[in-house]
């Protein structure tokens, strides 16, 4: 918008993709990040890193806004203490043990403990360059800010990770563009959210991952533009539905329970009243191309399955109005 960019997570090659856009990292505005699983976030650090090289001395603030700590480790699935019945005459095999979390002491970081940690990290590079090469800190431009959610939604990170009927709340805006947010349904990753991007020409909401949730129908209303996640059931049963494995039943048990359906989307994008629906963060990557079109078929408005780097127009289409789909992610 206005020659400023907004970034939706930091997945893999996002920094390459930016310049593949045409987008530089100096023109961000903001980062809004949906939830804190890799595929969301892991070129976070060298976007930041990186960015050291392309900022002059009047660049702006980047806000980095995501979700807070998460406050509670998650429950550990049940595939984890429930075996496989033994076929006899075998003998009944130990109970598996619980996987133990990770960095127990601080096991469930925000996106402000994410950010220092990486930048951490890379301390050795950094002071390298900001001491001999005379570069800017991440820190000077980077200004990392956790979601704070509103006490009154009820959300509790496993007992009730995105109340029904919450409102959206602002997060974020400027002279160019709000930002609403809203919990959505991504187990066990919480908080999740859902984004909506509103400006003077039109607006975009991005789902996030989630399963079908109506906190994003509420969220999409009358929306110029909704991208929503969709993942191929299909795949997921002939992949992981004969599994006898804890890991392959577990992968399986997430993916039914956290993602949705191409025509669950239709089907949300309709009830929102979306004037065009795009389908991203398709999985799996091996699903044929074919499968997604089909669906759109029941949608009344524009149906984009958008290529990498495809703009997408949305409200007044204006060469400013526009939304790139950098990348199309299998994780």
């Amino acid at each position: 918008m206005g020659g400023a960019t907004y970034l939706v997570d930091a997945g893999h090659g996002v920094g390459q993709q930016m310049m593949l856009a045409g987008l530089s990292v100096s023109s961000l505005r903001g980062i809004f990040v949906t939830h804190l699983h890799s595929d969301h976030t892991v070129d976070l650090g060298s976007l930041a890193i990186f960015g050291m090289f392309t900022f002059g001395p009047d660049q702006h603030t980047i806000h980095l806004v995501g979700p807070g700590d998460r406050g509670e480790l998650p429950p550990v699935s049940p595939c984890a203490t429930v075996p496989p019945a033994p076929v006899p005459p075998a003998p009944v095999p130990p109970a598996p043990v619980p996987p133990a979390p990770v960095f127990p002491d601080n096991p469930t970081r925000g996106i402000t403990g994410l950010f220092h940690h990486l930048m951490a990290a890379y301390a050795t590079d950094l002071n390298d360059r900001i001491l001999d090469s005379l570069r800017p800190s991440p820190f000077d431009y980077f200004v990392p800010r956790d979601i704070t959610v509103p006490k009154e939604a009820g959300y509790s990170p496993n007992g009730n990770p995105a109340p029904s009927g919450m409102e959206p709340f602002e997060i974020y805006s400027d002279e160019l563009v709000t930002v609403t947010a809203t919990l959505v349904e991504h187990p066990p990753t919480a908080p999740a959210f859902a984004f909506r991007f509103d400006t003077a020409a039109g607006s975009v909401t991005i789902s996030g991952d989630t399963a079908p949730c109506e906190n994003l129908v509420r969220l999409a209303r009358g929306t110029g533009l909704l991208l929503h996640e969709a993942i191929d059931f299909d795949w997921v049963n002939r992949t992981y539905g004969s599994s006898a494995d804890g890991t392959g039943r577990a992968s399986g048990d997430h993916r039914r329970k956290s993602h949705t359906s191409a025509a669950e989307a239709v089907e949300l994008a309709k009830r929102a009243g979306a004037k065009a629906l795009a389908l991203h963060h398709l999985v799996s990557g091996t699903t044929p191309l074919s499968v997604w079109p089909a669906t759109g078929e029941a949608f009344p408005g524009d149906y984009y399955v958008p290529d990498d780097l495809q703009s997408i127009p949305f409200g007044q289409t204006t060469a400013t109005t526009r939304i790139i789909l950098e990348m199309v992610s299998s994780g």
